[in-house]
């Protein structure tokens, strides 16, 4: 039985790679679908059809990650959504439609119509000239407790800016490093930077937490990684994920920045074909982005105490490893503090995440920041997964940036609260 539907399959694979034409798709009338494969042979259906068409994955991120028993997010355009339909029939994989017409949900993302006042607006998504205007308003803003720098520029010539929050004690102090924007299509990802500096100065000397936190450690925030990837995804395409470098002897542009970090480079979960999304670059920091985020890590090595990277979506916490199911050193402490901070987002609206190290809790993935930092020496490294599980993906509307970013901070302040009490 099992066998026969596979031929189906393949048979119909061999019609659809005919049928269809490359080009740019457009996003009206793309659906992404939520496939459900239940066994091997559904796993091959979908690896087929990513080698028969263009499909963009959106969870797992491609189709080498895919395994049985465990859902899959891809977004197919309008042409291809009726061969894909006919796939389904024809292998009886069980699915549903997640999003019916991308192009609408990519419209109502923007659901927050307030008129913009003076101030900057933090329930909004927002460009990268806003946002590099910003860095420099909130500085200039609270010269006692942020300065910036620029620690590099983007293959394209982008400042790289970086933000440093804390009180001003003339001696050097331990200190977190977050950054946000590592996917160029993971817009709530850079509204928690935004936001998160935000709620340090503003209430900073009455907010208990946030007081000592300053007093004590520094806080460096990296509002936007991959800059230009991210100022593609409001100009050209919203999809987009990697950087916008060139790769020597193809046009497809880009390398994935999070497959690209020193950390058992490419040897799972990444694709060594640029014209993945998952591309893992032509070496490890071959990207000039992450290469200027490591040089500063490493340069200040001494004094980085956390690393939190923050991206979307599927509501996770997890820490070190994904590029080896082989436990890390502090793996029970790094555990409990991710399943504390997890407890205390719940408090706030109830949204439940699941927390675990990276290769058993999604999939193995080589190159991550969060892996290369702790094997670096920065034991409190983790990855946020934001809003959602999927009902929006990538395209959170801006009326839920003010719940998502309020319920993070929670965990963020719980991890930021553990480092302190356990400096090393």
């Amino acid at each position: 039985m099992e066998s026969t539907d596979n031929m189906k399959v393949l048979l119909l694979l061999g019609f659809i790679a005919t049928a269809l034409t490359a080009g740019p798709s457009a996003f009206d009338g793309a659906k992404v679908y939520r496939l459900k494969p239940q066994y091997e042979g559904h796993v091959e259906a979908i690896k087929n059809l990513a080698s028969s068409i263009q499909v963009d994955f959106w969870s797992p991120d491609n189709e080498e990650m895919v395994a049985a028993h465990t859902d899959v997010d891809i977004h197919v355009s309008a042409e291809q959504a009726p061969l894909l339909e006919t796939l389904l029939q024809q292998s009886e994989m069980e699915h549903e439609v997640l999003i019916e017409d991308l192009q609408s949900a990519m419209k109502n993302q923007f659901d927050n119509k307030q008129r913009s006042t003076a101030g900057y607006n933090y329930e909004k998504y927002n460009t990268f000239e806003k946002i590099e205007a910003w860095t420099a308003s909130i500085t200039a803003e609270n010269p006692n407790l942020v300065s910036r720098s620029q620690i590099g520029s983007s293959f394209e010539g982008r400042p790289m800016y970086l933000l440093k929050l804390g009180k001003r004690t003339g001696s050097s102090k331990p200190a977190i490093f977050v950054d946000c924007g590592i996917h160029a299509r993971e817009w709530i990802s850079p509204a928690f930077c935004q936001w998160f500096v935000k709620e340090a100065v503003t209430t900073y000397g009455s907010d208990a937490e946030m007081t000592r936190l300053l007093d004590s450690m520094d806080v460096f925030v990296l509002p936007v990684f991959n800059v230009d990837g991210y100022a593609y995804t409001w100009s050209k395409d919203r999809m987009w994920r990697k950087t916008r470098s060139r790769n020597s002897g193809t046009t497809c542009i880009g390398t994935d920045p999070n497959r690209n970090f020193n950390a058992g480079w490419c040897i799972i979960g990444a694709s060594n074909k640029p014209c993945s999304d998952t591309y893992c670059g032509s070496k490890a920091e071959s990207e000039v982005e992450v290469k200027a985020v490591a040089d500063f890590i490493r340069a200040n090595r001494s004094i980085i105490k956390a690393y939190l990277t923050v991206h979307s979506y599927s509501q996770l916490l997890l820490f070190p490893y994904s590029y080896t199911t082989a436990l890390a050193a502090h793996h029970s402490e790094l555990l409990a503090v991710a399943e504390g901070a997890s407890n205390a987002l719940a408090t706030l609206y109830g949204t439940r995440y699941t927390s675990g190290p990276g290769a058993v809790t999604i999939y193995p993935a080589a190159g991550g920041s969060d892996d290369w930092a702790y094997d670096l020496g920065v034991k409190y490294s983790f990855t946020f997964e934001l809003r959602d599980t999927g009902r929006y993906g990538f395209l959170l509307p801006e009326s839920q940036i003010r719940p998502t970013c309020q319920e993070t901070m929670l965990a963020v302040k719980y991890i930021a609260k553990h480092v302190q009490d356990n400096l090393y």
